[in-house]
Formats: structure tokens, sequence, C-alpha cells
């Protein structure tokens, strides 16, 4: 008896989405792009005609192996409550919404301990009709991608390697495309058939051609780095060449930029690229220090000094001898503090709170603002003689908005950073994810795109892509249209309007065309909900056993 496999749930066709506002077409939270068959066959015949049929064969099979295991991903996100046998049947159908083919099932033996065998006839496989129509026939099957993506899809789903293999095929003259799948431990030449779906000789010599290339380039052109910091964009480039300049010197470093852009990896890379690396480095937050205490915490106290001074204490700037102090929010300081500050630059010494000795302090200053301290002068709110002695070598960071391009470079530096902090592996960020974060403002720029990035793998299961929701709690994909299950294209609104009860009725007519047809595919659902026990199926449909086994000598014989 053949199973017609099908789309039953409306949630799947749905997932193809369209956004008008920005041309782009979605499945889940995967980015897709519609393609000419006519062009996919052109790229095909000059892969063929540059590397070869057996190496382009596993170039193929290698995409297709890919491709199920995203969609392995996206049937677990879909339906976290179904068997195995319903996340098999939904990633073919899967296969089936996008145009790649039209999947029957001949045979599908799943047992608990690592049992399986799997048969299906493939109709209109994109792959086929290539060599048929476009490429020519050629002497061993052709539908690669499809089996790689069989391969994959189902290996993910059942936790076990399973390969499949074609032993008819259309691209090669035979009446159908027929795909066998089975444990690879059952396949005699499994070790010899998995080499496909590593990477060829080729690929690696031309990984490696690029790698030395990298290499040459790096010589000749090196871009800059600075300490922790991460980015590829002219702004961060900018930022990186007069970091390197500054760390060259002595002189006073006023870093400007919005809060969360990185002040104090700049700070820190200046220092460890300074002839003080191996001194201290101490970092300051000015606004996190109460007034009446910023100028003990700066330049230490005597005992006594004030109520709570018990003891006497060295401050930052002693601690900081022979390095570097970075002031955060330096704006933030004190009158009194801000005069200290003023000594201990113009003359290099200083005196505890409560104390009446000058001590000479050597300390590279690099402070940092978010406000514009020009206003805070004209306020009276900042020393004009201060701001001249700190502003001797501005350095602007650009905010992330600005800098698109370090995006990307950021996120796989915090992911590789919290993947092994919570000994957890995820597939990187889902395609929309990423889309988002590319939209996104940033108002708290790489501090926020880091905590965003934790909190996406902490609510993200092992293995899996971060979705959107996951980084963006409140995130409104905005698509303007979907296709329904009958395959046209509707507004998105209308998917939660109310149906009329018929709707459902000129579906299965419309699917299945007969009385008999709707019959056998309720007697099939039924039969998938009780495990393959007919007891069961004939308690979800309300009849009787015997009735039922009735029913499906019946179908076996029309089959």
């Amino acid at each position: 008896m053949s199973h017609h496999l099908h789309i039953d749930e409306p949630a799947l066709s749905h997932q193809i989405r369209f956004q008008k506002r920005d041309g782009t077409v979605w499945f889940g939270e995967q980015r897709m792009v519609m393609l000419q068959m006519a062009a996919l066959a052109t790229f095909r015949k000059e892969v063929i005609e540059t590397v070869g049929l057996e190496r382009a064969k596993g170039f193929f099979m290698r995409l297709g192996y890919s491709l199920g295991q995203k969609d392995a991903l996206l049937a677990r996100r879909l339906f976290p409550n179904a068997s195995p046998l319903e996340l098999l049947k939904a990633g073919f159908a899967l296969d089936s919404l996008k145009g790649m083919v039209r999947i029957e099932q001949d045979r599908l033996h799943i047992e608990p301990v690592h049992e399986f065998i799997a048969e299906y006839r493939l109709s209109e496989s994109y792959e086929a009709e290539m060599f048929r129509t476009e490429l020519g026939l050629i002497d061993e099957p052709g539908c690669w991608s499809l089996v790689g993506h069989a391969s994959a899809f189902t290996s993910n789903i059942l936790g076990q390697e399973i390969l499949f293999k074609e032993t008819s095929c259309r691209a090669c003259g035979h009446e159908t495309c027929h795909l066998v799948g089975r444990p690879a431990d059952a396949w005699e030449d499994a070790d010899q058939y998995r080499k496909y779906f590593v990477s060829s000789p080729i690929i690696e010599e031309l990984y490696e051609l690029q790698s030395q290339l990298s290499v040459l380039r790096h010589k000749v052109d090196s871009a800059p780095t600075l300490g922790n910091l991460r980015g590829k964009s002219a702004g961060y480039r900018h930022v990186c060449s007069m970091s390197t300049r500054a760390a060259e010197g002595d002189v006073s470093v006023l870093l400007l930029g919005e809060t969360g852009v990185g002040k104090e990896l700049v700070a820190q890379g200046i220092h460890n690229a300074s002839e003080r690396r191996e001194q201290p480095f101490v970092a300051v937050n000015c606004a996190a220090i109460p007034p009446d205490l910023i100028e003990a915490e700066l330049f230490g106290v005597n005992k006594g000094a004030y109520t709570g001074a018990t003891h006497t204490r060295e401050g930052k700037f002693e601690r900081a001898h022979g390095g570097t102090i970075f002031l955060d929010e330096v704006i933030e300081l004190s009158p009194r503090a801000q005069a200290s500050l003023l000594r201990v630059i113009q003359e290099g010494e200083l005196e505890r709170v409560g104390d009446t000795q000058t001590r000479a302090v050597n300390v590279r200053i690099i402070a940092a603002t978010n406000e514009s301290l020009e206003e805070a002068i004209q306020t009276g709110r900042f020393r004009a003689d201060l701001y001249y002695r700190l502003n001797v070598y501005p350095i602007h960071i650009p905010p992330l908005r600005e800098r698109q391009e370090d995006i990307p470079v950021l996120i796989e530096h915090f992911l590789e950073k919290y993947q092994a902090y919570y000994n957890k592996r995820v597939s990187g960020l889902s395609d929309m994810a990423q889309k988002a974060m590319r939209e996104y403002a940033w108002p708290g720029n790489v501090r926020e795109l880091e905590n965003l990035i934790e909190r996406g793998l902490i609510l993200t299961d092992h293995g899996e892509a971060i979705s959107a929701k996951s980084l963006f709690p409140g995130f409104d994909s905005d698509f303007s249209q979907v296709v329904s299950v009958e395959g046209r294209l509707i507004e998105a609104t209308a998917i939660n309007e109310p149906q009329p009860a018929s709707d459902w009725i000129d579906q299965a007519l419309a699917e299945c065309g007969s009385l008999d047809a709707i019959e056998e595919r309720l007697i099939e659902h039924a039969l998938e909900q009780g495990r393959g026990n007919i007891s069961s199926a004939a308690r979800v449909l309300g009849i009787s056993r015997p009735t039922l086994a009735y029913r499906l000598k019946k179908m076996e014989q029309t089959a």
C-alpha cells in the first residue's frame, strides 16, 4: 500500500512568508531565495565541467546535507511534541513545499532500538529534471542533494547515522527515482559512501591555498588590532590605528563615545600595547563612587581623616604607579577631585585625604566620557584647564549602529565566549535573528549585544539556532503575505481570521478528489496516531476493530 505524504498542518505552509517592504522571502526563520531551474542547471553544468562528475556529486550531496540539518532544526521547532515518524513526514513535506520533489512512501519501519528502513519514490525531482531537460542523462543516479538532505534530516531526527542511497533515477533513464535509507552500519560500503559528505581533496587543497594567500595578504596589508576589541569596519580600524599611535607615548588620552561602545577595552588595549604593559592597569568608574568619597578612592586617605576612615590606605593612583589609570565617566568628578587630578597631571604628585605629605606618582591617564565636556564647561560643571589637559589626544569610538560590519564579528566572538562558559553548542543565529540584529538601533552598543547573545544562548536548546524571539522577546516579523494550505498567496492577517466550517471539507475534496481517498487519508492518520495499532486507530475513528480491519483489507485490494 502506498502512503502519499501530504501537508495537513496549516502551520507548515504558513511558514512561507513574504515581506513586501524589503522584498525578502522566509521559511520559518530561514531566509529563502527563489531561483530559476534553468539557472541552477547552468550552474550545475559548470561545476561538473570544472571538477568532474564524481567531485560535483560530493559537492551537491554536501549541499543537501547542510540543508537537511537546517530543516531538521526547523521541523523540531515547528512541531516540538511530534513523534519521529511525524517529524520525518514533515521533513519530506518541507521538500514538497519548496518545490524540490514530491515523495511517496513505499515502506517505513522504525524500531526504538536503532532499527530503521525506509523506501521512498520521488516524483518531479528538480535534480532529475535538470539532467533530463538541460544536462543530458548520466550513467548513475543524479538526485544528489536530495539524497544528502534525506540522510542529514533523518539522522538528526532519529539521533543515529542514517544513509540514503538512490537505487534508480530518472536522471539515468529509469522510470522513477527510488530512495532507500538504512543505518550506516547496514551498508557494506558505508565508509566509502560517507566520504561524499566530507570535503573532497580538491576543496581541501583550495582551502589550503586560500589560507596561504590570506597569510601573505596579512603580511602585506595587516589590519590593525587592539587587545580584545573586535571588528573590521572602517570605524573600528580608525580607532585601532589611533590607539596604536597613542600607545607609543605617554600622552593623556580622552575616549569619547556612547555608553557600551567599548571604551574600557580601548583603554586596556592602549595600555597593553605601550611600554607600561608589565605594570598595573587600574580602571575606575567615577559615576559609581559617591562624590564625598571620590577623592579618597582616587588619591588615598589617612586614618581619622573623616568619620569612617578607620585605617590609612592608598588610592587608585598609587596602585596604578608605573602603569595606566582609566577614569571612566570623568565628568562625574567633584570639583575638589578635579583640582587634585589637575595637580597629578601637572606636577606628577598627590596628597592623600587628611595628609600633608606629597607623594610622587608616575601614571599614564586615559579618561572617558559619553557626555559633552564642552557643555559641562559652559555650565560650570567641569574645569576648562583640566579639560585641555585631558583632551590632548581625543579618540572618538563610533556607536555600533554606525559600524554594521562589526556585528557578525562580535556575534561570533561572544558566541564562542558563552558557549564555553555554559558548556553548550548552538548552530549560530537563524537568518531572521541575524536580520533583526542588523536592523536594531543598538542604544546599548556592544555591551547590549553581548548581553543579548548570552540571553539567546541560555534560551536556546543544544544544537539549535538562536531565534529572533530569543534575542528580542517583543520581536515582530511584520510579514505581509503568506502561502495558504491551498498554495495561494494570502494576507498574513487572514491566518487568524475565523474560517467557515466548510473550509476543511473543501480542502479535503480538493486534495483527495473522492470519498474513498478521503476515507483512506483518515485511516492512515488514525494509524499514525495509534502508532500502527489497529485497535487504537479504531478507537480514534469511533468504529470497531473488525470494521477497520475490513476497510484496511479493502484498501490493500484496490491499491
